[in-house]
C-alpha cells in the first residue's frame, strides 16, 4: 500500500489525547507515539512502528512533537 499522503497530530486536548487525521480523516485520539502507529497500521500502513512514528517526515506535529501529551 502507498504511504499516507498527509498525517496531522493535532495539540494535546484537557485529557492529554491529541486527535490524529490520516489522509483527510480523524482516525481517533492518541495518548501516545504507539497509539498513532496503532491508527496508522489500521488505515493499511502496518510497517510503522512507535520509532517510524517519531521519525517519520511525513507526520506533522501541531503544539509540539511526539514526546508532548500534556496541554
Amino acid at each position: 500500500m502507498a504511504s499516507p499522503r498527509r498525517v496531522i497530530v493535532y495539540p494535546p486536548d484537557e485529557d492529554g489525547g491529541r486527535r490524529v487525521r490520516i489522509d483527510g480523516q480523524i482516525s481517533g485520539r492518541a495518548f501516545s507515539a504507539q497509539d498513532v502507529a496503532a491508527f496508522m497500521q489500521v488505515a493499511g500502513h502496518q510497517e510503522f512502528d512507535e520509532m517510524d512514528v517519531v521519525r517519520s517526515e511525513l507526520i506533522e506535529w501541531r503544539g509540539g512533537g511526539p514526546d508532548i501529551w500534556e496541554h
